[in-house]
C-alpha cells in the first residue's frame, strides 16, 4: 500500500512537472561537489581503491497559482570522504505537492519542518553535513488572524537514500526505516488577541509520537514502540527586550547496559531539556542570556544507530561558530546524553553570554566610519546527577572579542582573540586542553572591482600538537573571480603543511571552483552541528546553478 501511495504520488509530480512550461512556472538548482584524492604520507591520508568522491544534486520545483509541487535526485558515486556510509548510489530522494492558501495548507509527499527550537522535532536538510532526514507522509497547517496556528504532521523520516531506495547491496539498516513519527503543534498570540501594538506575547506547545519496532529483549523488561514527547514555550517581545523560554519532555530512551549483572540489558533513562534566553537588542547595543539544560536528548530515526545523519531533532552547541581555520580546531559539539564504556554522561548544562556594541560615526571611538565589538563568553559542563541541575567536569570554554573597523573607504579590519578549553574524554576525566588564538583578517579594495583579503592566525597550546600558525589569501576581480591560497602549519609538533589553494568563476547564478589541498583530520559544522571527517589529500570541483 504504502509502495502505491509513493508511486502516484511520484507520477502526479512529473506530470505536474511535465507540464510546468504551459501551466505555471519552472525552478529548478544543480550542485555537484566532485573530488580526487591522493596518498599523502605526511598526514597518513589514503586515497583508497577508488580514488573519487562525487556528491550530486537536482532539484525541480513548479509553482502554478496556490499550488507547487517538486522533485529532488541525489547521486552519490561514490560519496565523498566523511560522509554517512548510508548515502551511496542514485535515488529520487524527495517528492512532494503542497496546496497553500490564505490560511491553510496540505501537503503530501516529502517536507521539512521543526516544532519550536527543534529540541523536540526538526526536519531539514544540509548537504554539508550529508543530513536529510525529510519527512515522507501528510502535513495540514492551519492560522487564524495571526492569533491560534495549528500543524499536524504524520511520515516516516528518511535515513539514507530515503523510502524511494531500492539498494540491495546494502543492509536494510543502511537504507530504509520503519520508523514514524506523528505530531501536533499549537501556538496560540496573545498580544494580537488583545491588540497590543508594541508587545508580543505567545504560548505555544508541541506533542510527538515516535514509533519504531523493537527486539522481543527490550519488550520483556518493559520497552514499548511507541515513544511520547512533549513541549511547552513561551515567547514576550517588547521595546528591544525578549525572553524565550522552553520545556522538552522527550519521553523514554533506552541504552545498552554496560553492566548487566543486575539482569537488565537495557538502561531505561527519560529525555528532557530546559532553554531559557533573555536579551535586549536597540540603540547599537544587543545582549543575549542563554541558559540551556540537556538529558539524554537524543532523538534517533533509528535507535542504536550512530551516524551522524541519524538524527530527529536540533541541537546546536551555543557558543561562538567560527569560520577561521584555527578556531576551528577543536569545535563543541552539544552532549545530548551517551554510555562511554562504563562512563555515563546523561547530557550538559551551561550556557553563554553574548553581546555586541556598535559606536556610531563622529563619535570619539567611532571615528569617522564607525566600529563594532563583539564579545561572547560560554561554557559548558556535564551533569553531576541525574535529575539535577548540579554541573560535573567541565565539557568546553570559550572566550572572545573581536573589533570590526572600517578605517577608510577602501580598508576594514577584524581583530579577534579566542580562548577555548575542552575536554576531550566527553567529561569522563576533569582535564582538559586550553589554547589561545589571534586573527587579523584584513580587507582592502583597490578598485571597484579589484580586492584583496589576507588572513593571518596563530594557536597557542602546550598540549595536543602545540603551536600553529596559518594565513590565506584572497584576491577578488569583482563580479566573476576569485582566487585563494592557504597555508596551515603546525610547527609546534609534526611540521606538517595543511596547503590549499584554489580558483572560483561566477556568472548570473551559477558558480564554477576548482582547488587542490591537505586537508587534516577534523569537524565539518554547520549550524553548530558537526560530522567527523578524516585527513585527506586531493583536487575538488564544485559546480553549482539555479534557473
Amino acid at each position: 500500500m504504502k509502495k502505491a501511495i509513493i508511486t502516484a504520488l511520484a507520477a502526479m509530480t512529473f506530470c505536474s512537472l511535465a507540464q510546468a512550461q504551459e501551466q505555471g512556472y519552472l525552478t529548478g538548482s544543480f550542485e555537484t561537489n566532485d573530488h580526487y584524492y591522493f596518498d599523502d604520507e605526511k598526514t597518513g591520508a589514503i586515497a583508497g581503491d577508488d580514488r573519487f568522491g562525487s556528491n550530486n544534486y537536482l532539484k525541480l520545483d513548479y509553482y502554478k497559482g496556490k499550488f507547487s509541487a517538486g522533485i529532488q535526485m541525489e547521486g552519490y558515486m561514490p560519496s565523498t570522504v566523511g560522509y554517512p556510509v548510508e548515502l551511496s548510489g542514485v535515488n529520487l530522494s524527495n517528492v512532494y505537492a503542497m496546496w497553500r492558501d490564505d490560511n491553510f495548507s496540505i501537503t503530501a509527499g516529502t517536507f521539512y519542518d521543526q516544532f519550536g527550537s527543534g529540541l523536540l522535532f526538526r526536519s531539514w536538510e544540509d548537504r554539508a553535513l550529508g543530513l536529510n532526514n525529510a519527512v515522507m507522509g501528510a502535513r495540514f497547517t492551519w492560522n487564524y488572524k495571526d492569533i491560534v496556528a495549528f500543524k499536524a504532521l504524520w511520515g516516516l523520516p528518511r535515513f539514507g537514500m530515503g523510502v524511494f531506495t531500492n539498494n540491495t547491496k546494502q543492509p536494510k539498516t543502511l537504507t530504509n526505516t520503519e520508523t514514524q513519527v506523528r505530531g501536533a503543534d499549537l501556538s496560540f498570540v496573545l498580544s494580537n488577541l488583545v491588540g497590543w501594538n508594541s508587545t508580543y506575547l505567545a504560548l505555544e506547545g508541541s506533542v510527538l509520537n515516535r514509533y519504531e519496532p523493537i527486539s522481543i529483549d527490550l519488550i520483556d523488561e518493559g520497552g514499548k514502540p511507541n515513544t511520547f514527547g512533549w513541549s511547552g514555550r513561551a515567547n514576550f517581545e517588547t521595546n528591544g527586550f525578549f525572553a524565550k523560554a522552553e520545556w522538552v519532555g522527550a519521553g523514554d530512551k533506552y541504552y545498552n547496559n554496560p553492566d548487566p549483572s543486575d539482569g537488565n540489558w537495557y538502561l531505561k533513562k527519560k529525555g528532557n531539556a530546559q532553554l531559557l534566553e533573555l536579551g535586549y537588542n536597540g540603540r547599537g547595543l544587543g545582549v543575549t542570556l542563554t541558559g540551556r539544560r540537556l538529558e539524554w536528548m537524543d532523538s534517533k530515526i533509528i535507535a542504536g544507530n550512530t551516524s551522524t545523519s541519524n538524527m530527529m531533532n536540533y541541537i546546536p552547541a551555543m557558543c561562538t561558530q567560527y569560520t577561521y581555520m584555527l578556531t576551528t580546531h577543536h569545535p563543541y559539539n552539544a552532549q545530548t546524553g551517551n554510555i562511554i564504556g562504563n562512563f555515563i554522561n546523561s547530557g550538559e548544562i551551561g550556557g553563554q553570554i553574548d553581546a555586541f556594541y556598535n559606536f556610531r560615526r563622529g563619535t570619539a571611538i567611532g571615528g569617522k566610519r564607525g566600529m563594532k565589538v563583539h564579545a561572547n563568553f560560554s561554557t559548558y559542563y556535564t551533569i553531576e546527577k541525574e535529575g539535577t541541575c548540579n554541573p560535573g567536569n567541565l565539557l568546553f570554554r570559550d572566550f572572545s572579542f573581536d573589533v570590526e573597523r572600517q578605517w577608510t573607504k577602501e580598508f576594514k579590519m577584524v581583530l579577534l582573540y579566542s580562548l577555548q578549553q575542552y575536554n576531550d574524554s566527553y567529561g569522563a576525566r576533569n582535564e582538559y586542553m586550553t589554547q589561545n588564538i589571534f586573527v587579523a583578517d584584513l580587507l582592502y579594495k583597490w578598485t571597484p572591482t579589484f580586492s584583496t583579503r589576507l588572513e593571518l592566525q596563530y594557536l597557542q597550546t602546550k598540549q595536543d600538537k602545540k603551536d600553529w600558525m596559518a594565513a590565506l589569501l584572497e584576491v577578488n576581480f569583482a563580479p566573476h573571480w576569485s582566487i585563494f591560497a592557504s597555508d596551515m602549519y603546525n610547527h609546534g609538533s609534526s611540521k606538517v603543511h595543511y596547503y590549499n589553494a584554489g580558483v572560483s568563476y561566477a556568472k548570473s547564478r551559477t558558480r564554477i571552483a576548482l582547488g587542490y589541498g591537505r586537508y587534516k583530520a577534523g569537524y565539518i559544522c554547520s549550524g553548530g552541528v558537526c560530522r567527523q571527517i578524516p585527513a585527506y589529500t586531493g583536487a575538488n570541483l564544485s559546480i553549482t546553478t539555479s534557473f
